[in-house]
């Protein structure tokens, strides 16, 4: 690997990193670690332990990102030995939010120790829920950096300063009467509007760890840090950047969606390789929710005979459901006989971007987690979205309504996702001659040309650099 000039990383940043302890905040704000070393930037990423192993692979630059371990204390409703948001259900994510918030004094000494080390000062440090660093930041004059991993429509339909918004509502007709995001919201699709979808911001406002809501943890974050950072670009969401701006009374930077596409692995394990070559060329579908999703046992088996419904070659990677150790234990009576040769239900980890490049994928259906979302984008497979989140909802509505470049699952009043509106989903996209599969995959091409143009993503990270410049 080329070593960088050591005169221009001296006169460079020295950038901490501290984001939420799950891989889904871990892993972009890596990314992003990448995008800055690349600059000559060095990074210390503070991190969990066990973190360590998952992403060390993913650190591009050695030589100037460090890992630097975190104890995460354990917290009375926490599994022993507990880190991350993976190792637990999320009913206990409360207990984590604890945890890292009892690693203050760790942060604060770190920080501290590096302000008296001229050769390692800490510049500024970049975070998301640990809403106390902005205080500790200041105190040792470092600069703080907020950096939202999620669509800038989250924040502008969810997360903006409202007071009415600090208290939790009863019912979710009260909670629907204030959610309408106060004008000038720029977009009348992206909201919320059924009683499943309003229910999911209902928690945005219970107890996230002592003393603190998630929505005070975001507002307290934002407002107090020096700069305000989404991972999202102008070309999707720019008329949200600008209400936010409007809102907060400061300046959205933006990073672009930094991926760390360029770095993957470039070969698929040899029994997934072999299993998709027995199939036609866009024939396959490919499902993925995330390593946080389990289902209720009804639901899973549902879901499975939704895919089974669509008559096509499937892939489908879910963890098994509550209650059940493995996947066979899960699965419908009959189905493994029925899709032998065709489907294929896997409870582990799987290679997603390498899976959704190669040519026997069609159709990727996804829970619209941000990063799934833009590899979806990028990739020239027809979306089909399945939310859970409001996260996950309303960057589904700016998928499929705004930007009309993918399908969501329709779903019942209750939330219940019956299989045959998954599969007609699948196949309003999949079918040749469906009008609506032949308009989101125009619509989908047109983005995807648009963020795939060479030196997009370079220049949305050169730009937050220079940003940079200007804060410090």
């Amino acid at each position: 690997m080329e070593q960088p000039d050591h005169d221009l990383v001296r006169s460079n940043f020295h950038i901490a990193m501290f984001p939420w302890f799950a891989m889904g905040h871990l892993t972009p704000f890596l990314h992003l670690s990448n995008e800055l070393a690349a600059r000559g930037h060095r990074i210390t990423f503070l991190l969990p332990k066990k973190a360590q192993t998952k992403l060390q692979h993913l650190n591009h630059h050695p030589h100037l990102i460090t890992f630097h371990s975190i104890t995460v204390p354990h917290v009375e409703g926490l599994p022993k030995g507990a880190e991350t948001a993976s190792e637990i259900p999320l009913s206990s994510i409360h207990f984590l939010t604890i945890a890292m918030d009892r690693t203050r004094d760790q942060i604060h000494d770190f920080l501290n120790a590096s302000a008296a080390d001229p050769k390692h000062i800490i510049d500024m440090i970049v975070f998301d829920l640990a809403h106390w660093i902005p205080d500790i930041a200041r105190g040792l004059g470092i600069k703080s950096i907020y950096y939202g991993v999620i669509c800038a429509a989250v924040y502008a339909a969810a997360l903006v300063p409202a007071p009415e918004c600090n208290s939790v509502p009863v019912t979710v007709t009260e909670e629907r009467q204030r959610r309408n995001p106060p004008p000038p919201y720029p977009s009348s699709t992206v909201v919320m509007t059924r009683d499943y979808e309003v229910r999911s911001l209902i928690a945005i406002r219970e107890p996230c760890g002592e003393g603190v809501t998630f929505y005070q943890r975001v507002i307290t974050s934002t407002k107090e840090c020096d700069a305000f950072c989404l991972r999202t670009c102008r070309e999707l969401e720019g008329d949200f950047c600008d209400y936010l701006e409007a809102k907060y009374q400061k300046p959205v930077l933006l990073t672009g969606p930094v991926l760390g596409l360029n770095k993957i692995p470039q070969q698929l394990e040899d029994r997934w390789a072999e299993w998709f070559g027995g199939f036609e060329a866009g024939s396959v579908v490919f499902c993925a929710v995330g390593s946080q999703w389990i289902f209720e046992k009804d639901q899973f088996q549902e879901v499975l005979l939704g895919f089974e419904l669509t008559g096509l070659p499937f892939l489908v990677a879910l963890k098994p459901p509550l209650g059940c150790e493995t996947i066979e234990e899960a699965l419908p009576d009959g189905f493994e006989e029925r899709v032998r040769g065709r489907g294929v239900v896997f409870g582990g980890w799987v290679q997603q971007p390498l899976i959704l490049s190669h040519p026997a994928v069609g159709c990727f259906v996804h829970h619209c987690g941000f990063g799934s979302m833009w590899e979806s984008l990028l990739s020239k497979k027809q979306i089909v979205l399945v939310p859970q989140w409001p996260d996950q909802i309303l960057g589904t509505k700016l998928m499929a309504k705004e930007l009309k470049a993918a399908v969501e699952v329709e779903r019942e009043e209750s939330g219940w996702i019956s299989k045959e509106s998954l599969k007609e989903a699948i196949k309003s996209v999949m079918d040749t001659e469906s009008e609506v599969g032949v308009m989101v995959k125009r619509n989908h091409e047109k983005w995807r040309e648009i963020v795939s143009e060479a030196g997009f993503m370079g220049g949305y990270v050169d730009r937050f650099v220079q940003n940079l410049k200007q804060i410090v």
